[in-house]
């Protein structure tokens, strides 16, 4: 659920529609939609006291081991297939994001041994290559292709490391989108792919030793073969695996196996001294620290940060002196330092913690640089290693930076630079000079003035800001059909960042609105916790009033908004449709967490209880069964257009959340819009999905959005 920090693709140029006509012009029914018979059980559990129905239990099952599921899905998708194929603006909008895909981006560059290794997707490729440079500026070569490895383009390159020397490259293979992972190893220089391999990683970081000899992972056992995308990940353990060995050879490096929950993440320091493994039982950022000397023989695991209590990442260490950020007594976070030698080693504070957010820290360059967000824009703050302001990095405008890696001791270092209007730039910093200077640029004719960004804060319910941001084109001044999209979850700030699926939308006279609301990291634990747990509450009235604040502000009008959002985003969307089905016209809940009553008892769900809570336990149940989607929909209400979407190989939100989820909208009694959902194949729950799918399911949802709320789609000339 919780996802890592992505590049967003680059943009190529975009015409300027005509204005919007008014949305009372998409008013034409269609004829009534006869939906496929769902075949009901009867499921009823006693929970607490009440009566739980469960009648589509069944839609659980993994598809591919099921018949019956497996017929639902067909008849499903042919069902939404030919509804789509009816819109008038799908085609439109499939021929603007291949052109508005179709142009060079590239990824963050990772630097070892005097090479630069970076990935590139020269526009519609369906999976980005992996090069490597021999110089700063040398002439970029061909790694790894995975456009190669299958023929629908839906196995990708996962996680990489190159080895310190830069000669070795080890990398993960994601297959079909799932979270499961394959590690091979390659010889730099030759091309050639090494004998060895090593399965069932998920979740997992790689980290060369620092003689090259092999790596660290984290891995879970074996599932049963009909249960690998649907059995719960426990008892995941660290190893070491040698190079030019097989994986049963493996040495466990750390496990825990009187506690099954928790999960290990393996560092290596650039001195190459220590291993730090992080260790996590959900998704809430509270840790312990265990430190292993890999120059002892014997490896002997210490525990230096015991409780999983507090938030703690490594930012860097000179000898035995660590540097660490955390939020112990510091909701915003600071950065401590800690000596290792000591016999309990004590946190000291080095940066107090601010009223920004501290997000990310690296020693780069014999320097500390800090992210931190300010009102969910990124500002980076430099210190020397005795904790001293030396002053701010010099951002190319207002947007969202990430980056800032490397070596501790390397005086370069490189970060990317992004914004709603602003495409993504891949910058080198130079530490000691503190200049910024591109690296990798997309060469577009997208012209950012055309476009108007604005911050705006408006007030919940409870009466707290919260923050939005509204973009559009700039001569878009009335009211107009607007996707709004929110996340507010699991301590994950949105962030301004370009995207080039997102301009087909304005490009034709749609606005884009983005809610920072409550149980996101906008503003660090105090705003997560607002929005979690007991308070998950918080989060949907906050993105209720986002939509009531749109309309009244005559962005949008009352039938002319539209909802989005994916995975915790997608347990939004379908919990605010049950609360308030008036308030929009369509709805586009993505990879959704839909029955909240059985979360936790699949894959990676039980990390969840953090945000969620334990449906075991009544405290929780009575909050949990006040919202979860499945089973708040409400007969006799008027809902808006509906299109959820789902993938076959989601085994991070099975897709058993959604499957439930549609039945029981389609079985309701809830006005005559349509209801549907798209099934795609071979995808999983986002990462590693191709270029033509993201462009043929994204042309989908917004032709959908678009019918409802009003949006006359030009088509292209």
């Amino acid at each position: 659920m919780r996802p890592s920090l992505l590049i967003l693709p680059l943009l190529c140029a975009a015409p300027i529609s005509a204005a919007p006509k008014e949305p009372e012009q998409r008013t034409t029914m269609t004829a009534p939609i006869t939906y496929p018979k769902t075949e009901t059980v009867d499921m009823r559990e006693t929970l607490f006291g009440e009566s739980i129905a469960d009648p589509y239990r069944w839609l659980e099952n993994d598809v591919r081991n099921d018949a019956k599921v497996a017929a639902w899905v067909a008849d499903q998708n042919k069902l939404t297939d030919a509804y789509l194929a009816t819109l008038p603006g799908r085609d439109t909008f499939r021929q603007r994001l291949t052109a508005l895909f179709d142009y060079e981006r590239f990824g963050l560059p990772e630097k070892k041994g005097g090479r630069y290794f970076y990935s590139r997707n020269s526009g519609l490729q369906n999976q980005a290559v992996l090069y490597v440079r021999d110089s700063l500026n040398g002439e970029g070569r061909v790694l790894i292709d995975p456009n190669s490895w299958s023929k629908d383009g839906a196995t990708a390159l996962g996680e990489y490391q190159p080895s310190e020397d830069g000669r070795r490259l080890v990398y993960a293979v994601q297959d079909g989108g799932s979270d499961w992972r394959t590690v091979r190893v390659l010889d730099v220089d030759s091309g050639q792919v090494l004998p060895d391999k090593v399965e069932w990683v998920k979740f997992s970081n790689l980290a060369w030793a620092k003689d090259g000899s092999g790596f660290f992972y984290s891995r879970f056992p074996e599932p049963k073969a009909d249960q690998q995308f649907q059995a719960l990940n426990e008892n995941q353990a660290v190893y070491f695996h040698k190079l030019g060995t097989e994986q049963t050879a493996d040495q466990l490096v750390y496990a825990t196996p009187d506690t099954p929950k928790r999960g290990h993440f393996a560092q290596v320091t650039d001195d190459g001294r220590w291993l730090v493994v992080t260790t996590t039982e959900g998704t809430d950022n509270r840790y312990e620290i265990t430190l292993i000397d890999l120059n002892d023989a014997a490896r002997s695991p210490r525990t230096l940060v015991k409780g999983l209590e507090n938030e703690w990442s490594l930012v860097g260490n000179q000898g035995t002196r660590f540097f660490w950020s955390t939020n112990k007594g510091a909701p915003r976070s600071k950065i401590v330092t800690m000596d290792v030698a000591e016999a309990v080693p004590v946190a000291r504070d080095l940066i107090a913690e601010d009223e920004a957010v501290l997000q990310a820290a690296n020693i780069v360059g014999g320097t500390i640089v800090a992210s931190y967000l300010v009102d969910a824009k990124t500002e980076v703050r430099r210190h020397a290693l005795d904790g001293k302001p030396l002053g701010t990095v010099e951002l190319p405008g207002i947007g969202t930076a990430a980056g800032f890696g490397g070596d501790q001791d390397d005086g370069e270092t490189f970060f990317a630079f992004t914004s709603f209007a602003t495409p993504t730039t891949i910058y080198r910093y130079d530490v000691r000079s503190g200049q910024a200077t591109p690296w990798a640029e997309p060469n577009v004719a997208f012209d950012p003035a055309e476009y108007l960004v604005e911050q705006r804060f408006y007030a919940s319910k409870d009466g707290t800001r919260v923050p939005m941001f509204v973009v559009r084109r700039k001569d878009v001044t009335g009211p107009a059909p607007t996707l709004l999209y929110a996340y507010g979850g699991f301590n994950i700030a949105v962030l301004p960042a370009f995207s080039a699926s997102r301009i087909a939308w304005m490009e034709q006279g749609g606005v884009l609105a983005v809610a920072n609301i409550r149980g996101g990291g906008e503003y660090g634990k105090a705003w997560h916790d607002g929005g979690r747990l007991a308070n998950k509450q918080n989060t949907f009235d906050d993105f209720i009033a986002a939509g009531e604040y749109l309309i009244a502000e005559g962005i949008t009008k009352k039938d002319g908004l539209a909802i989005q959002g994916g995975s915790n985003g997608g347990l939004l969307v379908g919990a605010v449709t049950n609360q308030r089905p008036d308030l929009f016209a369509a709805a586009l809940p993505a990879v959704g967490v839909m029955d909240m009553l059985r979360f936790d008892r699949f894959t990676a769900g039980r990390y969840w209880v953090d945000d969620y809570g334990y449906p075991s336990k009544e405290t929780d149940f009575k909050v949990l069964r006040a919202y979860s989607p499945y089973h708040n929909i409400q007969p006799g209400k008027t809902y808006p257009a509906i299109l959820a979407t789902t993938a076959d190989t989601d085994d991070r939100v099975v897709p058993g959340h959604t499957f439930k989820y549609t039945a029981a909208l389609q079985a309701a009694e809830i006005g005559p819009k349509p209801h549907l959902v798209r099934i795609e194949t071979r995808a999983g729950h986002g990462s590693g999905k191709p270029t033509d799918k993201i462009i043929e399911e994204t042309s989908d949802l917004y032709a959908f959005a678009a019918k409802w709320t009003g949006l006359d789609v030009t088509p292209v000339r």
